[in-house]
């Protein structure tokens, strides 16, 4: 194995799982992300902006797996920056038991991610919605310009497709992950806003890929079966795309799950073994940062875990990640450093393991995208 999972000029492509290939081009397509929201900023204000001046709005973060874990980061963080109520609903309970879900007489934006754009649910969700909301509308992030959700169109739905680099081809959501995360966090925060945080995420992503591949390689090595992701405030949600990373990645050889720092106290911890690995996001946010900190400290009291590793982008917390030039950036920001080593370590173990990443389950029973899903009809 070699000091770095970087590819070089010099490698040969074709020997590089496309999973590699779009965990490490990430600081590339988020580059690209900013710049062609930029590029058609007018458009998307024009339609979003009018939506966002109602006062009776409710905005629903959705998708399936992957693409409803960015809901689940970005929802709390909107909610506080929108000054009102941003939920992430994944298609799949949306599909399952609409009447739960939707509001007829609330006018509702439905903001709809998916990779492939393809999934059954995706599009069930948005015909629910037109069918059982008298004002519905919908704004579409997809990285596939073929997909079902990218022929959408209409009045009252404006698609965005991302660059073509971000549809990745690996089994695994990566780049396509933190692409149309970043590319809500825009929209709905503000263009010229990201704008000028993005060279500094986009710099963080880069410096955390050079620098994670010893210790990567070391975890990946130890053999743990299990791995418990915490995160708190927008972390929860990444953590639940850490475990999900780590789960598909193994093809479930290794147990995960995930938790809030408080949280997993409350029956959870006893997942903790001697060979079980703790992920912790440490936020800068200082209150919730304290109780990262002390599920951190107990953990390693407690002398039961196998390991605990910390991220965190604050240098007094001696983490063993740290982002740099980041101690002074939004949660929001850091989730896309934060989520690079997960990948990476999903990357690893999974090529240990003896298993083909970019196709990680061989059986053939769980697919890139989702097979063998049967859409019935809702009542009124």
């Amino acid at each position: 194995m070699p000091d770095t999972l970087l590819v070089t000029d010099n490698e040969d492509l074709k020997s590089v799982p496309w999973t590699q290939r779009e965990i490490e081009q990430q600081p590339e397509t988020l580059r690209a992300t900013q710049a062609l929201l930029r590029a058609q900023q007018a458009e998307i204000h024009g339609f979003v902006a009018p939506l966002l001046a109602r006062s009776d709005l409710r905005i629903v973060l959705t998708g399936a797996g992957t693409s409803a874990f960015v809901g689940e980061c970005l929802a709390p963080w909107l909610s506080q920056l929108l000054g009102r109520p941003v939920e992430a609903v994944a298609t799949t309970d949306i599909v399952s038991a609409p009447l739960f879900h939707l509001r007829r007489e609330t006018p509702t934006l439905l903001v709809s991610f998916g990779r492939s754009g393809g999934s059954p649910e995706s599009v069930a969700a948005v015909d629910l919605l037109d069918a059982h909301v008298d004002a519905a509308f919908h704004l579409i992030v997809t990285c596939n310009a073929e997909g079902a959700l990218a022929q959408r169109g209409n009045a009252n739905t404006h698609v965005v497709v991302l660059p073509e680099l971000t549809h990745d081809r690996g089994f695994a959501m990566t780049s396509s992950f933190s692409a149309m995360m970043l590319a809500a966090l825009s929209i709905l925060g503000g263009i010229e806003v990201l704008d000028a945080r993005v060279s500094t995420i986009a710099a963080a992503v880069d410096d955390v890929i050079s620098r994670a591949a010893p210790l990567v390689e070391r975890l990946a090595r130890s053999g743990f079966k299990r791995v418990a992701y915490l995160g708190s405030g927008v972390f929860k949600g990444l953590a639940r795309e850490a475990a999900l990373k780590m789960m598909e990645l193994s093809d479930g050889a290794v147990v995960t799950c995930f938790d809030s720092a408080l949280g997993f106290r409350h029956g959870p911890k006893t997942i903790v073994n001697a060979e079980t690995l703790v992920v912790v996001f440490v936020a800068n946010d200082p209150l919730t940062r304290l109780y990262d900190l002390d599920i951190v400290e107990e953990l390693r009291s407690d002398g039961r875990c196998g390991e605990v590793l910390v991220l965190s982008a604050q240098p007094s917390d001696g983490a063993e990640i740290t982002l740099h030039g980041m101690a002074q950036a939004a949660d929001a920001d850091l989730l896309f450093p934060f989520i690079v080593p997960c990948q990476l370590l999903g990357l690893r173990v999974s090529q240990i393991l003896g298993l083909t990443p970019d196709r990680p389950n061989a059986s053939g029973t769980v697919n890139r995208v989702v097979q063998g899903v049967r859409i019935h009809a809702a009542s009124a």
